[in-house]
Order: structure tokens, then C-alpha cells, then sequence
């Protein structure tokens, strides 16, 4: 064979091999989601940011990527469940927003990246190394929801003038919410508040019986420890609290939207869409251990006037003016 025809062999394989790989498809990127709110039917707004978040980076949905999503739906004894049926799907990255999905996933898996969106310190409950060098498969957004405790009774306190006693509603059942409740009660003991708490359990709290103790344990004003069972109960919540005209201080805009009379937290859709960022720096090849932590810079202070009306309050003015959103 001469060296013409050896080389015209040699190219006509070289370009059957190309077009063969062009030819066949690309995988798509599969992500698995599990979210603390919403459920099939109403995914509710995180889901929702975070699809915001995708598209931003020109992601499409069933066209060149795959989310799996998954409801906890009030149930956290379904986590395991729900993570085994995503990590059966082989996804390539979890979003995750709760300490309880986190602590589960980081047991069943050590190569899978999770991006999460959390709202202890991450350091401090022993999920990543630090902020700055996660180490590990873990990195994502701590939204500082939980260390801001004594900042929102600070503001209650504000806002309801005479504030002597407070009652704190939340799940035993979770583990997010004890450490909160534990940093409520430090808050209330520096700044001379009365703490009662009010203890519920899922997946069908006894709200009522809740507010009957706090009635009898002479509470002005109540705060709720957000979780997924209790934010799919915050219409209840809302009503119950405008019912005993409690006051009520709440760490997400949408329990203010809800009825609560105020909130004071990071912006949760805005965390759910940053979680797009680092899936689309991980499919880009990043590793999660190089990727540091982000943290909120902006917190809002939100208040419901035609609630404050409902239950009698007067909202002070210095206070009324510092909101970053009014619901009249």
C-alpha cells in the first residue's frame, strides 16, 4: 500500500470517528431537588427562583438539563426516602435546603456535589469545614436565617411597645428548629424578655392547643421557628395569631404575606436563584470544595399593616419607617 492511499485511509477514519461523535447525543445534566416547601401541585417560590436561576445561565428545562424534584411535604421522616429515589436516578448534583436533607445526603453519598441553601451556620453545625474553603462535596448559600434570633426580638420588641413576655413556636421534631429555638432563648435572656415555649409535633401539628398555652402562659407577642411543616400550616398559624391578637414575628416574607405581622430575613427566592450560580459552575467542572460560601449582605424588614389593624397594634413610626416592605 502506498503512502497516497495510506493516508487517504488514515483520513477517511479520522472523519468517520468525528461524525460518529457528532452524531451521538450529548448527556443531559441531571439535578435533583428537594425542596421543604411546596409539593407537585404548587411547587411554591423556590422552586420557582431556582428555574429563574437556570434560565438566567440559558438553561431549558427537559432540552439541556433535567431537574428531579422532590416534596418533604411537611414529613422530614421521608428524607431518606426521598434522597435514595434521587440518587437511584444517578443525578450529578442535589440542591438542598434543609440541615436535615444535608446531614441525610452527606451519609448516603461522598462523590455526588450538593449545592445547598441553608439557614444554620454551616460551620458551626459541622456541615463545612469553612466559608471560604468548604472542603468536601458541600457548598452553597447560608442564609444566616437562624443567627439572626436576637435581631428579630430586638425588633418585636420594637414594635410592640410594653413587650414583657414571649412565646416561641416551633417543631420539636427538627433539628434546624432546637438550635434556633436554643439561640431564641439566649436572645430573650440578654434582653430581659420572658421566653415560653410552645412545642408541636408533625405532620399534623396541634395549633390550637399551642395557642391555648401561650394564652395561659400570659404571651404578648409569638415567634415562629420556620420549617417545612410548619410553613405549610402559615395560613393557620396567621389566622390563630390575628384570633388571640398576638403579635407575630416570623423569618420569611411570605408568612408576613400570610397574615403574620412582621418578618425579618435574607431573601429566600434570592438565595434559591444563587443556587443556579454554583450548579452551573459545577457542571462546568468547578468542585464544591474550592467554592466558598456565600453569605446575604441584605436583610428585609417587612411589615402587615392590615394586620397590625386586626389585632390593635399601633406600629410605631420610627419603626414603620425602618421596613423595607409595607402590606397595607
Amino acid at each position: 500500500m502506498n503512502k497516497k492511499i495510506l493516508w487517504l485511509l488514515t483520513i477517511f477514519l479520522v472523519g468517520a470517528v468525528a461524525i460518529a461523535e457528532a452524531q451521538q447525543p450529548k448527556r443531559i445534566p441531571r439535578i435533583g431537588f428537594l425542596s421543604s416547601t411546596g409539593d407537585p401541585n404548587n411547587p411554591g417560590s423556590r422552586v420557582e427562583a431556582f428555574q429563574r436561576g437556570l434560565r438566567d445561565f440559558a438553561y431549558i428545562e427537559r432540552k439541556n438539563i433535567l431537574v428531579e424534584y422532590r416534596y418533604i411535604e411537611g414529613k422530614p421522616n421521608r428524607v431518606p426516602d426521598l434522597l435514595a429515589e434521587l440518587l437511584q436516578l444517578k443525578v450529578d448534583i442535589l440542591v438542598l435546603g434543609t440541615l436535615t436533607g444535608i446531614r441525610a445526603a452527606r451519609q448516603a453519598t461522598k462523590t455526588i456535589p450538593i449545592v445547598m441553601v441553608i439557614a444554620e451556620d454551616p460551620v458551626a453545625t459541622g456541615v463545612i469545614d469553612s466559608l471560604a474553603r468548604p472542603g468536601g462535596s458541600i457548598t452553597g448559600i447560608s442564609r444566616l436565617t437562624r443567627e439572626l434570633s436576637g435581631k428579630r426580638l430586638e425588633l418585636l420588641k420594637e414594635t410592640v411597645p410594653g413587650l414583657s413576655r414571649v412565646g416561641v413556636l416551633w417543631d420539636v421534631d427538627n433539628q434546624g428548629a432546637a438550635i434556633s429555638f436554643e439561640e431564641y432563648e439566649a436572645a430573650a435572656r440578654a434582653l430581659k424578655i420572658s421566653f415560653h415555649s410552645l412545642k408541636v409535633r408533625g405532620p399534623k401539628p396541634d395549633l390550637e392547643e399551642a395557642f391555648e398555652a401561650a394564652a395561659h402562659g400570659r404571651v404578648n407577642a409569638l415567634i415562629t421557628v420556620r420549617n417545612s411543616m410548619l410553613t405549610r400550616n402559615v395560613k393557620r398559624i396567621a389566622d390563630l395569631a390575628i384570633k388571640s391578637r398576638l403579635p407575630s414575628m416570623s423569618d420569611g416574607i411570605d408568612y408576613v404575606e400570610a397574615g403574620c405581622l412582621v418578618s425579618y430575613s435574607s431573601n429566600d427566592a434570592e438565595s434559591f436563584r444563587r443556587a443556579a450560580v454554583y450548579v452551573d459552575k459545577i457542571l462546568k467542572g468547578a468542585k464544591p470544595a474550592e467554592l466558598p460560601v456565600e453569605q446575604p449582605t441584605k436583610f428585609e424588614f417587612v411589615i402587615n399593616l392590615k394586620t397590625a389593624k386586626q389585632i390593635g397594634l399601633t406600629v410605631p413610626p420610627n419603626v414603620l419607617a425602618r421596613a423595607d416592605k409595607v402590606i397595607r
